[in-house]
C-alpha cells in the first residue's frame, strides 16, 4: 500500500517516513508541505541527517497538481499537520476514496461545541465527527481496521488512557475526580521556532491550567472526569505520566493488578505493578510503560512513552496496520 505524509518536515511527519520507508507492506510515494512553506523541495534528509540514505528524498509543495498526484499514486493519507489544516483536508482526500490518519486534534472530539471551547475555532466539518474512529490501537482496533478516517489518538491521552481505562473497565474507580500530572518533552510542542519552546529559554513549567484539549479527550474516552495538567519539560522527547486515582472502598492490591491483566498480552504495552516507568526507558522505543502504587484507596499511576512513536507515529502505524488486517505491531515491535 501507498503512503502519502502531508506536513512531512514535522517531527512526528518525518518520524512517520522512516516507519513507513521500513514497513515490509508499505510504499512511501510522497512527502509533501504546504505550499508556503521554507522547507519545500529540500530533501527531508537534510533537515534530519539522522535518516541519511533512508529519506533523501523531496518534499513537496501541496499544491494542485500534487493533489492530482496523490489520488493516482496514494493508498493511504497521513496528515501530521495543523488541527484546522488537517479539518479542511480530511474530507478531500475522503473525496477520492483514500483512507485518511489524521494525526492532529481535528477530528478527536465530539462536537463542534468542544472545538471552540478548547481549539478556538468553528469545525467546518461537524458531520465527520461521528464516522472518525478514535486511533487508541490497544482498545479500538476493530472501529480502526473499518474506519475511512482514523482520528489518531493524541501523545497525553496515548499514556493516560492506556493507564486508567483498564481500572475504568473493572469499575474500582471511585466518583472522585482522576488527577493527571504530566509531562513532555519539548518536540511534543512541534518543530515550529517560537520563544516559548527554544531550548535555552525552556524551563519546567504548567501550561494548559484547566483548559487543555487533551483533558475533555481523556474524558470523551475514559467515561471519568478528570483534572489534566500538562508540563513542558527541558528535554527533547518523551512523556512521563503521575495519575492520582482514588479508589472504591475494599478494592485490594490483587484487585488492581487483576485488572491491568487486560494488556498483558499487548506487545507494546509493559506492566511494571511496583517498578516506576522513566522517560529513559522508553525514548526512541514504541511501548507504553506503565506501574502502579497503592496505598489504602489511593493509587499512584505512572505512565511513560516516546511521545513522537507510541504518541504519534507509531501509533499511526499501528492503525495503519490495522486497517491492512496486519499485527498493529508489524515494523514497530522490536524496530529500534
Amino acid at each position: 500500500m501507498n503512503v502519502a505524509i502531508i506536513g512531512a518536515s514535522g517531527y512526528s511527519g518525518a518520524e512517520l517516513a522512516s516507519l513507513v520507508t521500513k514497513h515490509p507492506n508499505l510504499t512511501l510515494s510522497g512527502c509533501y508541505v504546504s505550499e508556503g512553506s521554507l522547507d519545500k523541495h529540500k530533501l527531508l534528509s537534510d533537515l534530519y541527517p539522522e535518516h541519511r540514505n533512508l529519506l533523501d528524498i523531496p518534499l513537496l509543495p501541496l499544491s494542485e497538481s500534487a493533489f492530482d498526484d496523490i489520488n493516482s499514486s496514494a493508498h493511504y493519507i497521513c496528515l501530521c499537520t495543523d488541527h484546522k489544516v488537517s479539518v479542511d483536508l480530511a474530507p478531500q482526500f475522503l473525496a477520492m476514496g483514500k483512507k485518511v490518519f489524521d494525526l492532529s486534534g481535528g477530528y478527536r472530539l465530539a462536537n463542534n461545541d468542544d472545538y471552540v471551547t478548547y481549539y478556538g475555532f468553528e469545525h467546518q466539518h461537524p458531520e465527520l465527527l461521528n464516522e472518525a474512529a478514535y486511533g487508541l490501537a490497544e482498545w479500538n482496533s476493530s472501529a480502526i481496521a473499518n474506519a475511512n478516517l482514523v482520528a489518531v489518538a493524541g501523545c497525553y491521552p496515548t499514556a493516560a488512557l492506556n493507564a486508567l481505562k483498564p481500572l475504568q473497565q473493572a469499575g474500582l474507580l471511585s466518583d472522585e475526580k482522576v488527577i493527571i500530572n504530566a509531562v513532555s518533552g519539548v518536540t511534543g510542542a512541534g518543530r515550529k521556532a517560537s520563544v516559548g519552546t527554544h531550548f535555552c529559554e525552556v524551563s519546567l513549567a504548567p501550561y494548559g491550567l484547566f483548559n487543555h484539549r487533551h483533558g475533555p479527550e481523556i474524558e470523551q474516552h475514559l467515561g471519568h472526569k478528570v483534572l489534566f495538567t500538562p508540563h513542558l519539560g527541558n528535554f527533547p522527547r518523551g512523556i512521563l505520566e503521575t495519575i492520582y486515582v482514588q479508589l472504591k472502598p475494599g478494592v485490594t492490591k490483587e484487585n488492581v493488578s487483576d485488572a491491568y491483566q487486560v494488556l498483558k498480552n499487548e506487545p507494546l504495552i509493559r506492566l511494571l505493578a511496583d517498578k516506576v516507568p522513566s522517560i529513559k526507558s522508553v525514548v526512541k522505543q514504541p511501548y507504553v510503560d506503565i506501574g502502579w502504587q497503592q496505598q489504602g484507596t489511593q493509587l499512584i499511576v505512572m505512565a511513560a512513552i516516546d511521545n513522537l512513536l507510541k504518541g504519534a507515529a507509531g501509533q499511526a502505524l499501528q492503525c495503519i496496520n490495522l486497517s491492512m488486517n496486519l499485527e498493529h505491531t508489524t515494523g514497530l515491535k522490536g524496530a529500534f
